[in-house]
């Protein structure tokens, strides 16, 4: 008896290994270092292309002397500013005008941080001083095409600026357009906490006549708002005239903009303006999170008064002699970005690209850092072995982004716009649609296309921020590029 008692409890041991084995050591292999680089991350991917003389991934490949320090990727440093800011972080509790009071961060003592506003062509220099932030902070200029060294990427661009501590930014802004700057070091805390605001480029020759309203929307402990106010913002535009109103969704959610009161043109999206668009009526514009729309209205002569919605809760009203704008009924269509406006020169060739990569989202159990859930996967991976997308300066790129995860998700590539070519097979017959925030929903695939001009290493990521702490981050890597700068560390980065 006593025997046999000896054999079932070896019995149920060796049935416990076999089955807590494998859980135990996919637990030991997801724990990342305290200190880890990003070139260091799963492996690299080619897309086919030329595997090049330089040291490309984790220090694999050929010796070669042609490298290039992130550092070194930076604007002329011997010319002078024309535009020149500094913004002091802080961790702090702020009031909104609607008099709630948001425990969270503050640029200049206010939230969203003050606007900045460039001509094209003019050298924006922003300095950065971190006065309470305790986990660190840094800038990233969403959608602008800065130098790599500005991007704002902590641990991969620079380290976190500590408490105490500045960081300068310095980038030419030679694309008109609506962008927006946030943190990315712990970025969806800080970015819902306040650390954000509005970026503008305008043409030198801009019209006059053209009243220019940004709208960022913002989400602060669950209540939306249009420039940091709840409710709706009132602008003065005179009858006749046209307003272009920038729309910026800072949330972590695709939002809806409509008009009531007036037919609207989309002229731009994330900072490129269209071509050939007409007007519409009754239709909604889907702006991703991360991603801007720009909406131009004409006022109607008599005077009346036009509401763009922002999501259905907030709204810029237009108006000159009442604000009493018609609430109109949400849209049923949304615009087609696919077929809207007309044809145009692309400027390269997608059709021959020099590496064609797939980014394939999907969701399966494991380990993340050694913690256990449901994860989402870079073709079939889980973070931190994901593809390191390896480019060459002068490639046309062309990657196919599908989504099978359950959830929709907002795709953010840094450091470049992405022309979409097609959505589900079907290719476009409009504008083109030129993205650096793009919604891919759940059963969705885009077909973009990209040209490698902007040398450095770029996050490619889901801008859903939470969805980014959780693993859905790649990197688009151009080879002879590295990086001193380390994730964890000293420094504590965190750019997630």
């Amino acid at each position: 008896m006593r025997w046999n008692r000896r054999v079932n409890f070896a019995v149920a041991c060796g049935a416990t290994a076999v089955v807590l084995g494998p859980l135990i050591w996919l637990w030991q292999a997801s724990l990342l270092p305290g200190t880890h680089s990003a070139m260091d991350m799963g492996y690299a991917d080619h897309g086919g292309g030329p595997v090049g003389s330089s040291v490309t991934h984790g220090g694999h490949g050929q010796h070669a002397t042609a490298q290039r320090s992130v550092m070194a990727l930076i604007a002329d440093p011997r010319r002078t500013a024309d535009v020149a800011v500094t913004l002091t972080a802080r961790k702090e509790p702020f009031r909104l005008p609607s008099g709630r009071v948001v425990d969270g961060y503050t640029l200049n003592g206010r939230s969203p941080g003050p606007d900045i506003r460039a001509t094209a062509g003019q050298l924006v220099q922003v300095r950065l001083v971190n006065e309470s932030v305790p986990e660190g902070v840094t800038l990233h200029w969403h959608g602008v095409d800065v130098p790599n060294a500005g991007d704002g990427v902590a641990g991969v661009t620079q380290d976190a600026v500590g408490v105490g501590e500045e960081y300068t930014y310095r980038f030419v802004a030679d694309q008109a357009g609506t962008f927006w700057y946030h943190s990315h070091q712990v970025s969806h805390e800080q970015v819902r906490g306040g650390l954000l605001g509005t970026v503008v480029v305008t043409l030198a020759e801009q019209a006059a006549e053209v009243v220019d309203v940004a709208a960022l929307v913002h989400l602060y402990d669950g209540a939306r708002t249009v420039n940091g106010r709840e409710g709706d913002l009132q602008v003065e535009v005179a009858p006749g005239k046209r307003a272009r109103v920038r729309v910026i969704n800072t949330e972590n959610a695709p939002m809806s903009a409509w008009v009531a009161g007036a037919p609207f043109r989309l002229v731009a999206v994330d900072g490129t303006d269209l071509n050939g668009p007409t007007p519409v009526q009754d239709t909604g514009v889907l702006v991703t999170a991360g991603g801007r729309a720009d909406l131009e209205v004409t006022m109607p002569e008599d005077g009346s008064p036009v509401r763009v919605h922002l999501g259905g809760s907030v709204a810029v009203v237009l108006g000159s002699k009442s604000y009493d704008a018609p609430l109109g009924r949400r849209p049923t269509t949304t615009l087609d970005l696919l077929s809207y406006g007309t044809k145009a020169p692309l400027g390269f060739a997608p059709d021959r690209p020099d590496r064609r990569f797939e980014y394939m989202i999907g969701r399966r159990p494991g380990f993340l850092d050694g913690r256990p859930g449901l994860w989402w996967t870079v073709n079939g991976h889980l973070f931190p072995d994901v593809p390191m997308f390896v480019v060459s300066e002068g490639d046309v790129v062309r990657m196919r982004i599908s989504n099978h995860s359950g959830e929709g998700h907002p795709m953010h590539l840094h450091g470049h716009h992405a022309l979409v070519l097609s959505r589900n097979g079907v290719s476009t017959s409009g504008s083109p649609w030129w993205v650096d925030s793009l919604d891919v929903g759940d059963g969705e695939s885009y077909d973009i296309a990209f040209v490698a001009d902007n040398p450095g290493i770029w996050m490619d990521h889901c801008h859903n921020l939470p969805h980014a702490a959780e693993g859905l981050v790649a990197h688009l890597m151009y080879e002879g590029v590295t990086t001193p700068f380390a994730l964890g560390g000293p420094a504590g980065n965190e750019p997630e």
